[in-house]
C-alpha cells in the first residue's frame, strides 16, 4: 500500500486527486495540505511513503520546492513527486535539486500519474517525457549564469522599458544598457529582446 499526502492550494484539485487515487489499487490518501507548511507538518505527522506536491501556493512565500527540501530532511524521509502546471527549466531543476523523485504536469493522463506515483514511491525517477527532454537539453547546454545587473536590465526589458528608461532607472548610460543586453543575448543564445525575455522565463531566471 502506497500511503501519501496531497499538497495543493486548490481544494477542487485536491478533491479530484483524492477521488482519482481513491479508485486506484494500492494507494491510500492519508492527508491533504493547502500550504507548504501544512505539507511539512502532514509529512512529519503521518510519515507517508510519498508526498504529491504542487510548486506554487497562492499567498505563500514558501514554495513547493522549499517544502520538498524540508520534507526530504525528515527521518524517515518520504519520496516526493511534483505535480504542477509550471514547466520552466528553473522550476524543474529547482524541484529535482530539492530532492523530488519525479516531476509531472497536471495535464498528464490519469494512468501516467498513477504509474509515476508507483515509480516515485519506490524511489525511482518518474519524469514526464517532455520534462526528461528538457533536463537532457539543459545538461548538454550547461547552466546559464547572468549577473545581477544583467537580470535587472532584462527584468525591465520584460516590463517594456526602453533603453533610455532602463538607463535612467538604473543610473547608467544607454551604452552600458546596450552592452549588458549584448552579453545577455550571447549567454542566452538569442538575437532579440523578446527572445531574451522568453528564454529567461523558460529557464526560470524571470518569473
Amino acid at each position: 500500500m502506497i500511503r501519501l499526502v496531497l499538497a495543493d492550494d486548490h481544494p477542487v484539485v485536491r478533491a479530484g486527486l483524492r477521488a482519482l487515487l481513491g479508485a486506484a489499487e494500492g494507494v491510500e490518501v492519508l492527508a491533504e495540505a493547502a500550504t507548504p507548511a501544512e505539507a511539512v507538518d502532514a509529512a512529519r505527522e503521518h510519515s507517508p511513503d510519498l508526498v504529491l506536491m504542487d510548486l506554487q501556493f497562492a499567498g505563500q512565500a514558501e514554495t513547493g520546492a522549499d517544502a520538498t527540501r524540508r520534507i526530504r530532511a525528515l527521518s524517515p524521509a518520504p519520496q516526493l513527486l511534483v505535480l504542477t502546471n509550471y514547466d520552466t527549466e528553473g522550476d524543474i531543476l529547482g524541484a529535482i535539486e530539492a530532492g523530488a523523485s519525479g516531476y509531472l504536469l497536471k495535464d498528464a493522463p490519469p494512468e501516467e500519474l498513477i504509474r509515476a506515483i508507483r515509480e516515485a514511491a519506490a524511489g525511482r525517477s518518474a519524469l514526464a517525457p517532455a520534462i526528461a527532454g528538457r533536463l537532457m537539453r539543459r545538461m548538454r547546454s550547461g547552466p546559464v549564469n547572468l549577473s545581477a545587473r544583467e537580470i535587472g536590465v532584462l527584468r525591465r526589458v520584460a516590463d517594456g522599458d526602453s533603453n533610455g528608461a532602463i538607463a535612467a532607472a538604473l543610473h547608467i548610460s544607454e551604452a552600458t544598457v546596450k552592452s549588458h543586453l549584448v552579453h545577455v543575448f550571447t549567454k542566452l543564445d538569442v538575437s532579440s529582446r523578446t527572445a531574451a525575455v522568453s528564454a529567461a522565463r523558460e529557464l526560470g531566471i524571470l518569473r
